[in-house]
């Protein structure tokens, strides 16, 4: 099966990807307290409908480029723009 990740483009400047910031909680073993860690992965954005500010859904894919191994599957919600 494949990995669903959710997080937030941070970068849309490339033709056809999207740089995605996932978000997770892990917890510190001697504090017990809860610490952001964040990953950065490019996706593929194959009709760039993505804007910076975006909410995604990425979902494993095969090799599309070198760094690229992710696609879009959906927008969960849309940036709201000033």
């Amino acid at each position: 099966m494949r990995r669903t990740l959710e997080g937030t483009v941070v970068s849309n400047s490339n033709d056809k990807t999207v740089v995605v910031r996932v978000e997770r909680l892990v917890q510190d073993s001697r504090y017990k307290k809860y610490v952001r860690r964040f990953a950065k992965f490019m996706a593929h954005d194959e009709g760039n409908e993505c804007a910076v500010g975006d909410r995604v859904q990425i979902v494993e894919h095969r090799p599309v480029s070198k760094r690229k191994r992710w696609k879009v599957q959906a927008t969960v919600s849309k940036s709201v723009s000033v």
